[in-house]
């Protein structure tokens, strides 16, 4: 009787014993893994720099956007001037000279020949001014702008447009498809009363 419980008791604690077995031959192996120090320092600035290196990447990105959109926004409302004041419309610019005007106000930031938009537009009063950005289904859409600079008096609208490349997007500045950006600046404004002769 002795002897089937013995066997019993045996049976059970045999897996307990292998466990144990196992990890005592284990434990000599942890424990020289654990004091190796000889790698640390490579591997604790691995784990540190890559997220330093991202967050840096996105701070300079973000930098340049706002920066980028101050500068358009510098240019138009000193373009938006030159048709305040009536020197556009007495010289009789065109769209294109007045874009040119825009662009002899940026200088390092942005492809002016093909990557500037220039709309410029009139309205009946302030409140009926559209803000909105011409976007339709994930990209620009430049039919939708004019150049209509008004006249004395008149209530004008001066957009400019640029589609600035995000290189790095970890804060997701990007409005358009492709990794765009498009960077709208406004200067809403009425016509002084200029004379048109």
């Amino acid at each position: 009787m002795i002897a089937p419980v013995f066997a019993s008791v045996i049976a059970r604690l045999k897996p307990m014993l292998a466990a144990s077995a196992a990890r005592s031959a284990a434990a000599p192996l942890l424990r020289r893994f654990l004091r190796q120090n000889r790698a640390t320092a490579g591997v604790e600035f691995a784990m540190v720099a890559t997220p330093l290196l991202g967050l840096s990447l996105g701070v300079l990105q973000t930098g340049l956007i706002f920066f980028a959109g101050q500068s358009l926004e510098t240019a138009a409302a000193t373009a938006g001037r030159l048709i305040m004041t009536g020197q556009a419309q007495t010289q009789g610019w065109s769209a294109a000279q007045f874009k040119q005007q825009v662009c002899n106000q940026i200088h390092a930031l942005f492809d002016c020949a093909t990557g500037i938009y220039i709309d410029v537009e009139t309205y009946s009063s302030f409140a009926s001014v559209n803000l909105g950005l011409p976007i339709q289904n994930g990209g620009f859409d430049s039919s939708s702008l004019g150049y209509n600079p008004g006249g004395p008096g008149d209530i004008v609208m001066v957009r400019v447009y640029y589609q600035y490349p995000v290189f790095f997007s970890v804060l997701n500045l990007s409005n358009l498809n492709g990794g765009l950006n498009l960077l709208a600046a406004t200067s809403v404004f009425r016509n002084e009363p200029y004379s048109s002769s």
